[in-house]
């Protein structure tokens, strides 16, 4: 028999509630020992380097159905890796102000170590592979961004299937 798991995908503008979806996870996983989330939230600083210097917001733009594809092929991956229960992505689209939250990844898992290396390849693998344009607005006026070099670093680990 295939192990199975379930997944949920949504991509919206409106906000999300961090303890529902915690419910909804422990919910469709009953033999999970462990539940693992991540909440990104917007930052208000553009970088390092520009100290003083603030984010008002950000705006990201995607395709719909692809975005949700390949949010659900990137889930599919880290299950082929680390075996879990269920694994949820929820992440934002549209205006979103400094402070509020972005993306939510959740993994249940029978085992924690399964739970925290799925879920941080999720995180990874939507950083660098999901179909999402964001453009930050503040002191500085407006500026589209691309995939940082720290977040294709933090993928390339993943190649190799004999790493974590």
């Amino acid at each position: 028999m295939t192990p199975t798991y379930h997944s949920y995908v949504w991509i919206g503008e409106a906000d999300f509630d961090v303890a529902h979806e915690y419910r909804k996870a422990c919910d469709v996983s009953p033999h999970a020992g462990a539940v693992v989330f991540f909440v990104g939230l917007v930052r208000d600083l553009y970088s390092e380097q520009l100290k003083g210097e603030s984010v008002d917001y950000i705006e990201l733009q995607h395709y719909p159905q692809m975005t949700e594809s390949l949010c659900a092929n990137i889930i599919q991956q880290a299950f082929e890796r680390h075996p879990f229960d269920s694994a949820r992505v929820l992440h934002r689209v549209g205006k979103i102000h400094s402070g509020e939250q972005i993306v939510m990844v959740v993994v249940a898992s029978q085992h924690r170590e399964n739970a925290f290396q799925a879920s941080q390849f999720i995180m990874d693998y939507l950083k660098t592979r999901a179909t999402f344009w964001k453009r930050e607005v503040g002191s500085r006026g407006s500026n589209w961004l691309g995939v940082k070099d720290k977040d294709k670093v933090a993928a390339e680990r993943w190649k190799n299937n004999d790493q974590p």
